[in-house]
This record gives C-alpha cells, sequence and structure tokens, in this order.
C-alpha cells in the first residue's frame, strides 16, 4: 500500500485552493445511534472475541465520522454463557469486563453455547432466559442510561451442512432469537438480527458456489470476514447508520452548479466552448468508503458483498454528471486513472466506493490501524483477566501506552484528504475553427 501524505499536506492544500463553495453542500442526514463521545462495549463469547464485526463497525464509524472520538472496547471471551466462562462468573465479569470501562452503548451477543449443541431441552432454554434477564437487569440497574443492544446470535451453519437432528441446532437458536426479539421490547433495548440475514446469504452463495459458501462459516460457528461483514451491518442497520458516504451531482452543461452531501467541491471549471467535453474540479470530503478488500484477494466477501445489501445500505460513495457531450469518459482522480464510462452512466450515477480510488487506499490504511489497534487491546484485555503480578503489570501499562498511541494513528489516518478530479472525453471532435 503506499503511504499518504501527512495530513498536514491536506491543510496546505486546502488553503491553496479556491475555497469559494459551488452548490449547496450539506452533512449526510442521520438518527445514527452513536454519538461523537460514546464508549461502546462489544460483550459476548468467542464470536464476538474474534473482533471481527466489532472491527468492521469501528471501522465504520472512523471513516464515516472520522472527528469523532468514540472508544471501541471487546468484551467478547471464548465459550462464555449467561453465567459467564473460564474468565470468571457473570458477576466479576460484568464488574471487570464492562461496568469498569463506563461504556455509553453495551451490544449483547450469547447463546451459541448456551444450548450446548443439543436439540431443544426446557431446562437448558430456562437457564438462558433466566440468566439473560440477570444479565440485562444489572447492566440497566448499573447505569440506567446505557443503551443496550441485544443481538439474536449469529446461525450454527445448517445450509451447507446437513442438520445433525431434526431441525438442526440453528432451530434452537431461532428460538432463542424469538425469545430476545420479545425481550428487547419488554425492556426497551433496541434489537439486531445476526442470524436471519447470513443465513439468507448462505443460501444464495451455496446455490451458486457450494465449496466458497462452507468457508463462510467454515466450522459452522465462526464466521469468517464476509460472515462478520453481514452482521456488522445488520448491527448498524439496527443503529440507523447512513448510507451516505458523500454524494456528488454536477451540471457540465450549467457550470458551475453542483450540489453535493457530505464533501465540498471547489475550483469546477471545464474549457471555454458550447461541448462539454472535458470537466475538472477540487473535492474535499467529509468521509471515505468502506475498506473493502479487492475481491481476488477474499472471493468469499466477494460473493457476500454480491449477494447482500451491504454496499446499497452502508457505502454509497456517488458521482454524477449531467450535461455531456455523449461518448466515453476518462475519469482520472488525482492524475490517476479510476475507470472509463459512457455518458449515460455518468449521468445516471457511478458509485466511486466500489473502484480503486486514493479514498479506498486511505480507508484500507484505517483498517490496517484498527486491526493493529485491536491486536493491542486484546493483548491487554488478557492480561487483565490474569492475576495480575508486578510484570504483568508492567505489561499491561505498557500495552496501554501502545494502544493510545495506535488510536491516535487512526484518527490522524482516517481524516479525509483534498482530491482532484478530471473528466476526459476520449477522442474529441476536433475543434472547429
Amino acid at each position: 500500500m503506499n503511504s499518504r501524505p501527512y495530513a498536514a499536506s491536506a491543510a496546505l492544500l486546502l488553503l491553496t485552493c479556491n475555497l469559494a463553495g459551488i452548490g449547496h453542500s450539506q452533512s449526510t442526514p442521520s438518527n445514527f445511534a452513536l454519538h461523537d463521545g460514546d464508549r461502546v462495549t462489544f460483550y459476548g463469547d468467542s464470536i464476538t472475541e474474534q473482533r471481527e464485526y466489532t472491527e468492521d463497525v469501528e471501522e465504520f464509524v472512523l471513516t464515516r465520522y472520522p472527528g469523532w472520538q468514540v472508544h471501541f472496547h471487546n468484551a467478547g471471551v471464548g465459550g462464555d454463557k449467561v453465567s459467564g466462562g473460564w474468565a470468571g462468573p457473570v458477576d466479576l465479569r460484568l464488574d471487570r469486563d464492562v461496568f469498569a470501562w463506563h461504556p455509553d452503548v453495551i451490544t449483547i451477543m450469547l447463546g451459541m453455547n448456551d444450548f450446548y449443541y443439543r436439540p431443544d431441552e426446557a431446562g437448558i432454554y430456562s437457564t438462558f432466559t433466566e440468566g439473560y434477564t440477570r444479565l440485562v437487569t444489572s447492566m440497566q440497574h448499573n447505569n440506567p442510561s446505557v443503551r443496550i443492544t441485544l443481538i439474536q446470535p449469529s446461525p450454527y451453519d445448517d445450509v451447507t451442512r446437513e442438520p445433525t437432528f431434526p431441525g438442526g441446532k440453528n432451530g434452537v437458536l431461532l428460538k432463542y432469537s424469538a425469545f430476545l426479539a420479545q425481550f428487547a421490547e419488554e425492556r426497551h433495548t433496541q434489537i439486531a438480527d445476526f442470524n436471519a440475514p447470513v443465513v439468507a446469504v448462505l443460501q444464495k452463495i451455496n446455490a451458486e458456489s457450494p465449496q466458497l459458501a462452507q468457508q463462510v462459516i467454515p466450522d459452522r460457528v465462526h464466521p469468517q470476514q464476509g460472515g462478520h461483514w453481514i452482521m456488522a451491518e445488520s448491527l448498524l442497520k439496527s443503529w440507523q447508520a447512513p448510507s451516505v458516504v458523500t454524494s456528488v451531482n454536477i451540471d457540465a452543461g450549467a457550470l458551475p452548479a453542483a450540489q453535493t452531501t457530505n464533501t465540498d467541491v471547489t475550483d469546477l471549471v471545464r474549457p471555454k466552448g458550447k461541448i462539454a467535453n472535458r470537466i475538472s474540479w477540487t473535492q474535499l470530503d467529509k468521509a471515505l468508503p468502506l475498506p473493502f478488500p479487492p475481491s481476488e484477494l477474499d472471493p468469499v466477501l466477494g460473493l457476500v458483498l454480491k449477494y447482500s445489501d451491504i454496499v446499497t445500505a452502508l457505502d454509497q460513495e456517488t458521482l454524477q454528471v449531467h450535461g455531456l457531450s455523449n461518448g466515453i469518459y476518462d475519469l482520472l482522480i488525482d492524475g490517476r486513472k479510476i475507470g472509463s464510462f459512457n455518458s449515460d452512466d455518468l449521468a445516471g450515477g457511478i458509485n466511486l466506493a466500489t473502484m480503486d480510488t486514493p479514498m479506498l487506499e486511505q480507508a484500507r490504511l484505517v483498517a490496517w490501524d484498527t486491526e493493529k489497534v485491536n491486536n493491542l487491546e486484546s493483548a491487554r484485555f488478557a492480561v487483565i483477566n490474569t492475576s495480575v503480578t508486578e510484570e504483568q503489570s508492567l505489561t499491561a501499562s505498557a500495552l496501554a501506552s501502545a494502544y493510545k498511541t495506535g488510536v491516535e494513528r487512526q484518527h490522524a489516518d482516517a481524516h479525509p484528504l483534498v482530491h482532484h478530479y478530471d473528466l476526459v472525453l476520449q477522442n474529441p471532435p476536433p475543434a472547429s475553427h
């Protein structure tokens, strides 16, 4: 990955631009459930401990709201149930791993271990529902204003492989999910479904490529990257996350008119003449696209994006240009060719989030930063969950310092940069004299 210019360079570029705004710019309208300054704790079992859907959510917030300071804390522990697990009973887990962090928002994802991978049994089910009730009651008692999202557990994969008993293990999880939906309504919490959306995409991929479909949840329990992105989307949609990264609508025949959302367009020009065969502008966005890797590096994720609505729901970075003369246009950003598009496609609008742009390159750097930060937090969390010796205390302190530096780098790298756009007609007609 190419190193990006420092944020100071962006500031210098911005100062040298023509700062007179063109058209009407507005921020992305949103009722997003998270707010600047929130502290978010993800509580759960090994699927949360994987730090995949949680990192995806963190990357969304970093790239969509780069000016925000939102702190994310992962409290997932492998094997955990509503009663706790190897890292301690539930009361200890809550005091040490949740309440001590003073979260404003808590998500809870449990259930996979609670049914013991058996057919439905009344005693096991009541243990889950009673334990879950105590868990949420304790959280609400500790902080009555905390915003809780209950997560209906991700599926046991009975799609790509035959169920091991009638009704399947996922059938048991669906019963637990039904309880959570009713319980969320009673306790006035939010609810996110990690089961049905994953199953729906699994079924579609399985119809095209059974071998790749099995890689979505290789061990039938723990999803890989594609499955986690479906789950992250479900959580973000439950939080009313906005779909728009940026939106630019330019009328090339009536310059300097431009309508924008979540970005500023300046220096919009075209050569003199009646035919618009080349236009250029400068753009400073207020957000970045989601950092999906190239599809050839992760074909399973590529199929997930194909058969889900993740891009439509969360990753719209649209460019629309009207009034161009007919033909094929090359789009260049910072002098780099992004693609070629006919004038009709440009008039209808293209989604830059799906293309290899400098903005996507920057977002992938933010994702790399986020993975490093989460590795540091995971190591620190492991130290906290053991008996603390003097040496371990020093280790935890060093990890905390490195974590702080990593978070600062995340936010610095998420700061959007100024980019220069050119739309150039291929094979323009010769100029008349």
